[in-house]
């Protein structure tokens, strides 16, 4: 799978998300502090990571920064991402199934390498969920995202 990657900062955390995905077998795209040269301002490389999804360049994307709202805010003004903010394997799994996330928002400061892998687990081991409620739900959310008007 490619995944896009992002950070404002180039934390230990963020350089193990890059390996554990690599060593899964991912291809990673690297985005802010993580690739030398790029802007690493959250808004500007977590935009960038989503829009890879949005285009279909990357099958899904992590957004890392201090507290991982301020990635998860960017991602989701693109449309066709569905970004979640996860703090524990428990609401990774319900971000795949329930809402068909397709851009797992992470904070540097509480995400430890043991809890990183243990939410990388449950978001790559959860599908989307069947139920036509929870379906209905993620199309409303695409709908939403017709509905937008620029300022």
């Amino acid at each position: 799978m490619r995944i896009s990657v992002s950070s404002d900062m180039d934390e230990p955390v963020a350089r193990a998300l890059v390996a554990e995905l690599r060593e899964r077998g991912h291809e990673v795209l690297a985005h802010g502090a993580l690739r030398p040269g790029d802007d690493p301002q959250w808004a500007v490389c977590s935009e960038a990571a989503a829009r890879e999804v949005a285009a279909g360049t990357a099958d899904q994307a992590v957004v890392c920064c201090w507290t991982g709202t301020g990635a998860s805010i960017a991602a989701n003004k693109v449309a066709g991402v569905r970004a979640a903010l996860c703090t524990d394997a428990y609401t990774a799994d319900g971000a795949r199934r329930w809402n068909d996330a397709n851009v797992l928002a992470l904070g540097l400061r509480l995400t430890s390498e043991p809890l990183l892998k243990e939410i990388l687990d449950a978001w790559f081991a959860a599908e989307p969920s069947p139920d036509a409620d929870d379906r209905e739900n993620v199309a409303r959310v695409g709908r939403l995202d017709l509905n937008r008007t620029a300022p």
